[in-house]
């Protein structure tokens, strides 16, 4: 053969080789989107015994009881595995890894990996988990169970609000999860956290509940619900949407975040409570999507000073500061000014405890709120709307509006007491005009690049303590702020409806 066709030859397979190697690595990346399944009523195992470790008869004793929840809980916990493209848009966390393929230098295609787990919670292959497990998986969602079975998953429903999130796998023969009941859930009950952490399938660690109703501002959606069970358990990353279990073994809330300086345990994780978990996964199951009632308010924890201003006897309740007009508390008889001590029975002390309870609600079920109203207890009822009433939906799709900017030239001759202070803001006393006895100091300026800026400090925060002390008035305040000078100030502010403590260093 001559030379020539010689070389020919040559170039063809080796560009039919490179053309079936594209192929083949296209065929490889390009998997169809998990479709969303037709959903339907399914079974779940529920259990109303209370969490108590002396009393149970599930297992055989003390020395055992962790080695026989494990036995019970593990089979119900599963392990997942997502394949992200990055042509999607890649959630910016530490639960996803990327991976450069041979090929991705000649077909540039990045891919990412998220791991993480989930709870069976029906015989049918329903699987309980976080939003961020599954968030952006246009490709496959291989599931992997205790006994080393592996499943294509399928999407059901996902929620960014309260990272949740169900999944399903075709399997009649699942082995499903007790669900406990989160209400019944104390500080200092023991629980015991499952999951896959690090890709080391089914691991268990224990520990004690070390607080409830944690609002740790994790979830960056605008209608986040936060009201987490904390515990000291071990959870690092790949325990997400695993289990949190009492001592019958019975699933008391879904593993989601851990608060670390590290990115791995040190000491603190949070579990999304089972009753929110499993309310939200059935609504996904049995409509697609969630059925959330709102109660159409703005809403503010109650602090020392206002339960004082109010004649409250405890500090604790939420008070509302203003209402969505023609919604479901408006319509209902709430006003502004109302503190809300109690929904259907339940106590509520911080304004994601309410969220949660509300939260727990479908539309058109109705509400009971215990408030306490011109120094006296009043008792109201009324139906709650959602998504499908016009008001509410463009109340909900909206941003919350924000106040006219305030604008006060320095050293003016206004009305209204002003002071620039070192540290690179300037406030302002503001009569309440529902309390006009009281004034609040407001950031009517920063200076981008002050020391206040760089602490956080923003326009239009309200102080209302400095050094944990209460500042009624502007003169107070710049007393308090000079006799500090050079020393760390703490400010405690009001912004929007929560409230936050900044730190000014002592270099001003």
């Amino acid at each position: 053969m001559p030379l020539h066709q010689k070389i020919l030859t040559g170039i063809l397979v080796l560009l039919t080789g490179m053309l079936l190697g594209a192929l083949l690595m296209l065929m490889r990346g390009n998997w169809m989107p998990p479709e969303r399944v037709e959903v339907r009523y399914t079974e779940v195992m529920r259990s109303s015994q209370h969490p108590d470790t002396m009393q149970t008869t599930s297992f055989s004793g003390p020395a055992s009881l962790f080695g026989d929840i494990a036995e019970k809980v593990i089979p119900a916990v599963v392990y997942i595995e997502t394949e992200v493209s990055m042509q999607q848009a890649m959630p910016n966390d530490e639960h996803h890894q990327f991976e450069n393929q041979f090929w991705d230098r000649f077909l540039p295609r990045r891919r990412a990996q998220s791991i993480g787990s989930g709870v069976l919670i029906s015989r049918d292959g329903y699987i309980l988990t976080n939003h961020h497990v599954i968030d952006g998986a246009d490709r496959r969602i291989r599931v992997m169970t205790h006994d080393r079975k592996q499943y294509q998953a399928v999407i059901v429903g996902s929620d960014p609000s309260t990272d949740l999130a169900v999944i399903k796998i075709e399997t009649e023969d699942a082995t499903p999860i007790v669900i406990g009941n989160s209400d019944q859930v104390r500080i200092g009950d023991w629980v015991m956290a499952v999951g896959n952490p690090f890709r080391l399938r089914s691991t268990v660690t224990a520990g004690i509940v070390s607080a409830l109703g944690r609002d740790v501002d994790i979830i960056t959606d605008r209608m986040r619900i936060e009201s987490f069970i904390q515990t000291d358990a071990a959870i690092n990353r790949g325990n997400s949407g695993g289990a949190l279990v009492n001592t019958n073994g019975e699933l008391i809330g879904i593993n989601t975040a851990i608060a670390s300086e590290s990115g791995t345990y040190q000491g603190y994780g949070f579990a999304v409570p089972v009753n929110m978990a499993m309310k939200i996964g059935q609504d996904m199951i049995e409509h697609g999507s969630v059925q959330r009632a709102f109660l159409g308010v703005e809403i503010t924890s109650v602090d020392y000073e206002q339960a004082r201003r109010r004649g409250l006897s405890h500090v604790g309740g939420v008070e509302v500061r203003n209402l969505v007009p023609m919604g479901s508390a408006d319509l209902g008889g709430l006003r502004r000014g109302d503190v809300i001590l109690a929904v259907n029975g339940f106590p509520v002390d911080a304004a994601n405890r309410l969220q949660e309870r509300i939260a727990l609600m479908r539309p058109g079920e109705e509400v009971k709120l215990n408030v306490w109203r011109d120094n006296s207890l009043v008792d109201i009822s009324f139906p709650l709307k959602g998504l499908e009433d016009d008001t509410i939906r463009e109340w909900a799709s909206t941003a919350p509006p924000s106040r006219e900017p305030m604008e006060f030239e320095p050293d003016s001759e206004s009305a209204v007491p002003q002071k620039s202070f070192d540290a690179g803001f300037t406030l302002a006393e503001l009569a309440v005009l529902e309390e006009m006895p009281r004034n609040e100091l407001v950031v009517v300026r920063v200076d981008q690049g002050s020391a206040s800026y760089e602490a956080g400090l923003r326009t239009e925060d309200v102080i209302t303590h400095l050094d944990g002390v209460p500042m009624e008035s502007l003169r107070s305040f710049a007393g308090s702020w000079d006799g500090g000078s050079g020393r760390e100030l703490t400010l405690r502010i009001q912004r929007n409806t929560g409230t936050l403590s900044i730190t000014i260093p002592a270099e001003r």
